[in-house]
């Protein structure tokens, strides 16, 4: 059967009626369409972790024998004892090994075989592995007002540093998250991959942004001093890279030194973090390798957190968190020591 007969038999499978009049290339749009909506139902990153975790399970299927398309909750459970133990692979953090579980149960949850989580081969095992091997959360190092001036000072004065700046300051000060950052378009409905979009007006810039709670409008005010000023930044960015439509923050090329028309990708977030804070010279105090490990694109978000005085619900309203607990755990200096319940009790 060709590819053509293919497509006509999958389309003619979804007709209520044989005799039904929809065109069949119809159909098949329309079942794209739905697909497309099936898979935003996620980030890309985390399709691309999911992804990346069951073929990890596919390929250790392999190995032992199994086949990793029968959802057998015994063969689970012995792949993430296998994971928490470093049996045959190396050893994973608990929250890796939870993410691997979630793959797998939506990998086959969207094959229609659906995985009973709730079995003890599963359950049981995981309870034991968070039990014997559940560490802290490693979270990265905020970074203050004075870090971020400190690290913007590192960065050259071209194009790329002209753009980091921008990314710098409108991160901290916006509270966003890596995919938010690379995720903003100049204005409304201009790229089919956008995350929100910007609007500069007078007292600073407007913030749409499609985060993991939902639709947020963030307003960021302007700085004191042109210097720290992320609205300023940002300007300067979209009038020297020519930038009025489309993705905001884009690919500065090698070569000619000229701004491309693609997407930055979020992971240069993290990577220029942790460069200008080492460059900078923040937390000096520590060896080098223990320093890069400290920080990375959340730092940014933690360091509006624990920076900022004000009321809590507005912290949390700027950072999108579903609760105010989340946002306590964001203020990381901030709240060290600020209730000393020893004296409170009479020591």
């Amino acid at each position: 059967m060709s590819a053509d007969e293919t497509e006509r038999a999958a389309g003619t499978s979804l007709l209520p009626n044989p005799a039904g009049t929809a065109p069949l290339s119809a159909l098949a749009r329309l079942a794209q369409t739905a697909r497309d909506y099936a898979a935003a139902r996620s980030s890309d990153n985390t399709r691309k972790a999911y992804a990346s975790d069951w073929a990890q399970f596919a390929r250790w299927c392999r190995r032992k024998g199994f086949d990793s398309h029968d959802p057998r909750p015994e063969i689970v459970g012995l792949f993430l004892a296998a994971s928490a133990s470093g049996d045959g692979m190396p050893k994973a953090a608990v929250s890796t090994i939870e993410r691997r579980l979630a793959a797998i149960t939506t990998t086959y949850a969207s094959a229609g075989t659906p995985l009973p989580r709730q079995d003890r081969h599963i359950a049981d095992v995981m309870a034991g592995i968070r039990r014997q091997h559940a560490r802290p959360p490693r979270q990265k190092e905020a970074l203050l007002a004075e870090d971020i001036l400190a690290m913007i000072a590192t960065l050259p004065q071209n194009l790329r540093g002209y753009r980091d700046r921008a990314i710098l300051l409108i991160g901290f000060a916006g509270g966003l998250r890596r995919s938010e950052i690379t995720g903003l378009d100049c204005g409304p409905e201009q790229t089919g991959d956008s995350g929100g979009w910007i609007e500069i007006v007078a007292e600073g810039v407007l913030l749409s942004i499609r985060g993991k709670t939902g639709w947020r409008q963030i307003e960021i005010g302007r700085g004191s001093s042109e210097r720290s000023c992320p609205v300023h930044a940002l300007e300067t960015w979209l009038k020297l890279a020519r930038i009025m439509h489309g993705p905001v923050f884009r690919r500065v090329r090698e070569k000619n030194g000229g701004v491309g028309a693609e997407r930055l990708d979020d992971k240069h977030i993290a990577r220029l973090v942790k460069q200008a804070a080492l460059a900078a010279g923040i937390r000096s105090d520590l060896p080098e390798k223990d320093r890069a490990a400290l920080f990375g694109g959340h730092s940014l978000r933690a360091g509006l957190a624990s920076s900022a005085e004000v009321d809590e619900a507005d912290a949390q309203r700027q950072l999108g968190h579903a609760s105010a607990e989340m946002t306590r755990r964001y203020q990381r200096r901030r709240e060290r020591f600020r209730v000393n319940l020893t004296k409170a009790a009479g020591l």
